[in-house]
């Protein structure tokens, strides 16, 4: 049974940095894509980060420069560093793994083909 728990959320004025980490547990060895995905209530999830069992990371341009996604050498912990945070970036930060898929393809990324999610940090960022 794959768990993934996040931490590391709080709130922040802007230009201010925060690290998220996702512990994982359950998550076999093989090809998976790990991303971190955000919500912002009433709004659909939108994917944020993504890495895969390369270590091949990809972004989505508004988080290009200030947002990097890493693994531990263990490959049981998951982070998000966010730097030059926006009153924009404000919202609930989900750790998700894809299963069995080869790579981050744009449909392994796709937030509904994420099989396993955490419960979510809240990330606030004041101006």
């Amino acid at each position: 049974q794959v768990q993934l728990l996040e931490s590391g959320g709080g709130s922040v004025q802007a230009g201010g940095s925060l690290r998220l980490s996702c512990v994982e547990s359950g998550v076999t060895a093989g090809r998976n894509c790990l991303g971190w995905v955000r919500q912002v209530p009433g709004k659909e999830r939108e994917g944020v980060a993504y890495i895969d069992s390369d270590g091949r990371t990809r972004y989505v341009d508004f988080v290009k420069g200030r947002f990097t996604i890493s693994q531990n050498n263990a490959k049981d912990t998951l982070y998000l560093r966010m730097t030059q945070l926006k009153p924009e970036d404000t919202a609930a930060y989900y750790c998700a793994a894809n299963l069995g898929v080869w790579s981050c393809t744009a449909p392994a990324r796709a937030p509904t083909n994420f099989n396993d999610w955490g419960q979510g940090t809240q990330v606030t960022v004041s101006s």
